[in-house]
């Protein structure tokens, strides 16, 4: 590509064996916005570690500025001014928000003990934090942020580097619309100065709106490139997996049945003073939509017993129940899949076999010793019902893909049979093939009759998988929209704590 800046080169890069990458020519050139998108495994994450240089290519060159080489350094890349906002979020969470955006780049005190300067340091922040209309300040630990939040911390990071190439592997995956729009906003600003962006998501719509170019990997190959004029959900999907997609969204086999879960007049700790109510029918999935800090993940945590119900009721088949325990929620059939599945939904060093058995160990004991082999035969059979591809349910979750970890949260509840479960992002980070496999399999469960309570930041998906939305806004419920009602619009002003009507 003319005026190019950073180029690679037919390069391939194989792991014992296996073909990561294969005969990859991939071009940037200053000021354009480059979608990348691919199925997981099709290569997207070992392409832009060897342009952070943090892997070397089996072959191939790297080319910046007419340079040639076989590789780069972290630091070369760095040098180069190649900058990443990683989707597995690297902060430090004992760090406030200054410190993680400058650390090992601190502004020091002249003299002998080389002191960080807290007040420049402060100041050389703010600007950053403006620059993305966030809501936490220089001195935000960390450890007391949200995962959204945390999400748009990685992007300020990147942005205090003044870089040439800016990658954003999935940077809105946590984000509701107004932030996904704000950062859209950004990637406009930094078009315009010149600096170009790798956008990298399974958001198929947003790179409708952003992307100058789009370029599709599949099995470590590129498939095929799309000029502005050509970007469109259905050609980015044919390309991503080698056919058309004719349903992403299921549609209900049966009308909702009675309410199954029913909550009333709750207060919880994130909003002690509102109250919200709502209910969850047999057969019915309710998608919870809002504005990151809505208080729908603390909702999510009370109903769960994670986190403390200060006041109100929950009730199961029109029976109260109480539940300060997550122990309390399973005996109840009551299941939570986390929005933040390696921290809160896996345990990543141990096998899918033992991930799924923990919830239910006793179901896998006789006289109070595990039966390893009744754990592997319940594994395997949620491994084919799910479709979970490892080679064998003794793979460890830290090797599995985002799309398979979900499944692998999804397959320890589904081996207790739920009577209501909530979804809080279940997408997160899934490429698009997954995300059919996983809205045909919470479909599949409504229509059995599992009361469902899905939250999601994805307007698309609220949308496209609801049969019912509702609606929060600053801890409480603004409103529910009935399908005919179902429009971005209708959801953003409600969102934002407006009227519909």
């Amino acid at each position: 590509m003319a005026g190019a800046f950073f180029r690679l080169i037919d390069i391939a890069k194989s792991y014992a064996g296996v073909q990561a990458l294969q005969g990859v020519n991939f071009a940037v050139s200053p000021g354009e916005v480059i979608g990348l998108v691919g199925e997981n495994g099709a290569g997207k994450s070992t392409l832009m570690n060897i342009i952070g240089g943090v892997i070397e290519p089996s072959s191939g060159i790297v080319e910046i500025d007419g340079v040639q080489r076989k590789s780069l350094t972290v630091l070369e890349s760095m040098g180069a001014g190649i900058a990443f906002v990683h989707q597995e979020l690297n902060l430090f969470d004992n760090l406030d928000v200054a410190s993680n955006v400058y650390i090992g780049r601190e502004p020091l005190y002249g003299g002998p003990f080389r002191l960080v300067n807290r007040k420049k340091l402060n100041a050389d922040v703010q600007p950053l934090l403006n620059r993305l209309g966030v809501d936490f300040k220089p001195e935000t630990m960390v450890s007391d942020m949200s995962i959204a939040q945390r999400q748009l911390l990685e992007i300020v990071k990147a942005l205090s580097l003044n870089s040439r190439l800016v990658i954003m592997d999935e940077p809105t995956s946590s984000l509701t619309l107004i932030e996904t729009d704000r950062l859209l906003n950004v990637v406009a600003g930094l078009k315009a100065s010149g600096v170009s962006v790798i956008f990298i998501s399974h958001r198929l719509n947003e790179l409708t709106k952003c992307a100058d170019r789009v370029v599709v990997l599949r099995d470590g190959r590129v498939v095929g490139a799309l000029a502005k004029a050509e970007i469109s959900h259905g050609a980015m999907i044919k390309l991503m997996i080698g056919r058309d997609l004719k349903a992403l969204y299921v549609p209900p086999a049966a009308k909702p049945g009675e309410a199954v879960l029913k909550i009333s007049d709750v207060r919880t700790t994130a909003y002690p003073t509102q109250t919200v109510s709502l209910s969850v029918r047999q057969g019915e999935i309710l998608g919870l939509a809002g504005l990151v800090g809505a208080g729908r993940t603390e909702l999510a945590r009370a109903i769960f017993g994670i986190d403390p119900l200060l006041a109100g009721s929950v009730a199961l088949n029109g029976k109260a129940i109480h539940v300060d325990s997550p122990r309390q929620a399973i005996s109840h059939g009551i299941f939570l899949v986390p929005e933040d599945r390696k921290r809160c939904g896996l345990l990543l060093d141990i096998s899918i076999a033992e991930n799924i058995a923990l919830p239910n160990m006793k179901a896998c004991a006789s006289s109070g010793l595990v039966n390893d082999s009744v754990v592997a035969a319940n594994a395997e059979q949620q491994r084919e019902r799910l479709h979970i591809r490892a080679p064998s349910v003794d793979q460890e979750g830290s090797s599995l893909s985002g799309g398979n970890q979900q499944k692998v949260v999804l397959g320890k509840w589904l081996a207790m049979n739920p009577r209501v479960l909530i979804c809080d992002e279940p997408t997160r980070g899934v490429d698009v093939g997954a995300k059919s496999e996983l809205y045909e399999m919470l479909r599949g469960l409504a229509d059995a009759g599992v009361a469902i309570l899905m939250i999601s930041s994805d307007m698309e998906e609220v949308i496209g998988v609801s049969d019912r939305i509702a609606v929060m806004h600053e801890g409480m419920i603004s409103g529910f929209l009935e399908r005919a009602e179902f429009s971005e619009h209708n959801v953003l002003r409600l969102a934002v704590g407006e009227s519909i009507h």
